[in-house]
């Protein structure tokens, strides 16, 4: 029983655990609050014992270096996952561009990802861009992801934060926001014709009150304008995804010291 199991794999099986567990904990779709705890545990569990095998690096010891190397590879797997996770908050932030022109920004959901309350219309291209990720295997791409992410940052490796991973954070943010307001210009763009629209009925015919007949007919533009926009958001999604899997790569280049 000794012969079969070798415990000199145990400390590089430990630190496996942690990347890939503090991975999932903040990566889009495996982080949901509704999955539950012991299939995350369970999946962190198998990959890490298909992966063990495959890790080459040196023996490992537990000691004083131990501590400092599981605390690197949480953090590790907690940036990689985070910046995952902010690049498609893209989508989240365009459906707060839409709700507010809407009238719906009083009328927040619960995000079940973080139990913390989202915009509706957000929430509603948030989860055909998850079915989307899905349908063209993307979590596939994520799980290789952290797989390979051991050649850029060497599990018995260090980790460095210079001036190139805050330009990196910052222009990761600015990206971002750029997707987010392509997503949401379409339709924010229609509902300010509404408003341009209802600013001259206004002055035209005193009598009409344009508060009472304004926010049902900006509600019945955008989602005529929403049926027409969803080709182009399933486009938009796509490079929201490249984008994603782009900044992943280059961030732990980054984080590994590669060039």
């Amino acid at each position: 029983m000794l012969d079969v199991i070798d415990l000199t794999t145990l400390p590089v099986f430990l630190l496996l655990f942690a990347r890939i567990t503090a991975f999932l904990v903040t990566l889009p779709l495996f982080s949901y609050q509704t999955i539950p705890v012991t299939f995350k545990i369970g999946i962190c569990f198998f990959l890490c014992m298909l992966m063990v095998s495959s890790i080459d690096t040196a023996p490992i010891m537990i000691d004083y270096t131990f501590i400092f190397l599981l605390i690197k590879e949480v953090a590790v797997g907690l940036i990689i996952g985070l910046i995952a996770y902010i690049i498609l908050s893209a989508i989240q932030i365009a459906g707060g561009f839409i709700d507010f022109q809407m009238g719906f920004a009083v009328a927040n959901v619960i995000d079940p990802q973080t139990g913390a309350q989202g915009p509706l219309i957000g929430q509603y291209f948030y989860i055909f861009a998850l079915l989307f990720l899905l349908s063209v295997n993307g979590h596939h791409l994520l799980i290789d992801g952290i797989y390979f992410s051991y050649d850029f940052i060497p599990i018995d490796g260090s980790i460095s934060f210079g001036e190139d991973y805050a330009l990196f954070i910052i222009q990761s943010f600015n990206r971002m926001f750029i997707i987010a307001f392509q997503m949401a210009m379409p339709i924010v763009g229609c509902l300010f014709l509404v408003d341009v629209a209802l600013g001259i009925i206004a002055r035209t015919v005193p009598q009409l009150n344009v508060f009472v007949v304004g926010l049902p007919l900006k509600i019945t533009v955008s989602f005529i304008v929403l049926s027409f926009f969803i080709l182009l958001y399933m486009t938009l999604a796509k490079m929201l995804f490249t984008t994603m899997f782009d900044t992943m790569r280059m961030l732990m280049r980054i984080l590994g010291g590669v060039s």
